[in-house]
């Protein structure tokens, strides 16, 4: 990965970069109104944006097709993504920062550390492959493996699997898993699935001890899981 100087980007155009790689991730070319919705923009200016970063050559972009990210593009998208996550890491291991409340707190310093700081707060915390929430760290060559994932909504009773993802843009979600001792790596089970998008009974596996917990389908669908 090439090294970025403070100058190389504006933090827009890197937010406007890392929306466009997590919308192309989900689906097929990102639209204008779903990055003016993540980035609560209003849609004309997005239009704008997204002209000016297609000359500079980081996006191709089809009117009314969306836009998807060029080799460039994305190799920007994915430092920033890296310095995020590892920062992530790093108020967690080292400033001992709640899960909850790193995710802001990365927003605001991605744009401002350098690759070289980033590279050695990674360093500091033995080299992480996964943020605290379970998302993967992109490497310093720019590679990142997304990996697949079934929700916990797909296991049936009697199925157990371990969490290895979450969704980090929500404190208060992070707090009511926190509330179930649920955290990366828990083994948990399922012990029964109500009909008609009923509660998942789970029995956790926490370092507290053995829980029992009800969870609505919601949070079930939320919880990225590998069969165990």
């Amino acid at each position: 990965m090439a090294r970025r100087t403070a100058d190389e980007h504006t933090s827009s155009v890197e937010d406007y970069l890392k929306t466009i790689y997590e919308l192309e991730r989900e689906g097929s070319a990102a639209a204008t109104n779903e990055i003016a919705d993540r980035l609560s923009i209003a849609s004309a200016s997005v239009s704008g944006m997204l002209r000016r970063l297609a000359d500079q050559g980081l996006l191709e972009h089809e009117r009314y097709r969306g836009a998807r990210l060029t080799d460039e593009g994305r190799r920007v998208a994915l430092g920033t993504i890296r310095r995020h996550r590892i920062i992530e890491v790093y108020l967690v291991q080292v400033l001992c920062y709640p899960w909850d409340r790193v995710h802001e707190e990365a927003d605001r310093l991605e744009h401002a550390a350098s690759d070289e700081l980033v590279d050695r707060m990674a360093a500091a915390v033995g080299e992480p492959t996964v943020d605290p929430h379970g998302a993967p760290i992109p490497t310093r060559e720019g590679e990142i493996y997304e990996g697949e994932y079934l929700s916990l909504a797909d296991l049936d009773p009697g199925e157990a699997g371990r969490l290895l993802r979450v969704e980090d843009d929500d404190p208060a979600f992070l707090r009511y898993l926190d509330s179930l001792d649920l955290a990366i790596g828990t083994r948990l089970s399922v012990r029964s699935r109500a009909p008609f998008d009923g509660p998942v009974v789970l029995i956790i596996e926490a370092e507290a001890g053995t829980r029992e917990a009800a969870v609505g389908r919601r949070v079930a669908r939320a919880l990225k899981v590998e069969r165990a």
